[in-house]
């Protein structure tokens, strides 16, 4: 008698997740974007503008939850051209561990954080959960954006250079500073350590700005905030949602120096990492230099890392000037530290 199959932690298999999109979702009253690969929220026809509508789990970090919960959702609607405005919770505590000054803690870092990007903290659930050992956080974020104004993961179009904003794996390697932080600290430094940690907050992990500043100066056809499986997968999850293929230049993709050092040490692929703090911005071409010259002059470093091409051309990167095949990753690289004993 053979198993049942078990998928491993993270995303579901994109033609599996494919499969339940079509055969079970729906766009019926007044959804313009509903449920599709590489969207980043829905939007709802609510007469003169567009609701957006997003949720997200945060299930890789415990310390912080709640400030990683907000922005991580908030991005998805910032993606799509959009204002953050209303924020749901449901928080899942564990069994073991669940006191009230977790849960203040908790609380606490969601109002903390809506504050910070003027959303309003308007509901929710909470409950002590059978089965986990540790605080899991669910946001549901709302927003709103003026229907001429919005914008799709798949209105990426052959042609267009694809920028990146600051660097990628910023989340990631917080996260592995703050979940493995007494083991970095041993070998590496209390000084790097705290570099690291603190990349959540500089340059942090909301991309609100970066996406008001590139909408403000430019032709954006597309944006996409890279998340699980980092920006290798959320550059497949571009072209899957426009139907079609890109480039990137590997030597021009933006990675910190805190990250290179724990990735070597873990032996992880950077470019599999949990990116949020980057947004992927796939523009006119001629208006990439402007809105890159913007982003820079409000602090947040931008890069031209690759362009869209025609579908048949792959999804592809570009090394030393050799091709190959953007890889693409089954699961985060973070899960190989996070589950180690």
């Amino acid at each position: 008698m053979t198993d049942p199959i078990s998928f491993p932690p993270g995303k579901l298999p994109v033609e599996i997740l494919e499969r339940l999109i079509r055969t079970y979702t729906s766009s019926i009253h007044g959804v313009v974007v509903g449920a599709s690969i590489g969207e980043d929220a829905a939007a709802i026809d609510f007469g003169e503008k567009y609701l957006l509508a997003k949720t997200d789990p945060i299930t890789f970090v415990t310390e912080d939850i709640g400030t990683y919960t907000i922005f991580v959702n908030s991005n998805d609607i910032a993606a799509m051209g959009g204002r953050p405005l209303w924020f749901l919770a449901t928080v899942l505590l564990p069994e073991k561990g669940a006191t009230p000054e977790l849960v203040e803690r908790i609380f606490k870092q969601l109002s903390s954080a809506c504050r910070r990007i003027d959303v309003a903290f308007c509901g929710g659930h909470t409950e002590i959960t059978v089965g986990i050992d540790r605080p899991i956080v669910i946001g549901t974020m709302l927003g709103e954006v003026e229907k001429n104004r919005l914008i799709t993961t798949g209105g990426a179009r052959p042609g267009d250079d694809i920028l990146l904003t600051k660097a990628i794996a910023i989340e990631g390697t917080s996260i592995m500073a703050r979940e493995k932080g007494e083991e970095l600290a041993r070998l590496f430094g209390e000084e790097l350590l705290r570099r690291c940690r603190n990349l959540a907050e500089k340059p942090g992990i909301s991309v609100l700005e970066d996406a008001r500043i590139a909408v403000r100066n430019g032709r954006v056809h597309s944006m996409h905030d890279p998340t699980e499986g980092g920006l290798a997968n959320a550059l497949h999850e571009v072209a899957a949602a426009a139907d079609v293929g890109l480039v990137v230049d590997e030597d021009r993709i933006p990675i910190l120096d805190e990250c290179r050092v724990l990735c070597r040490h873990y032996g992880l692929d950077p470019l599999g990492l949990i990116a949020s703090g980057s947004l992927l911005i796939m523009v006119e071409p001629s208006d990439s230099g402007k809105i890159t010259r913007s982003l820079e002059e409000a602090g947040v470093p931008a890069a031209k890392i690759g362009r869209i091409t025609q579908k048949e051309r792959g999804v592809k990167s570009r090394s030393e000037g050799r091709i190959k095949d953007l890889p693409r990753f089954t699961r985060d690289e973070i899960a190989k530290i996070l589950e180690r004993a």
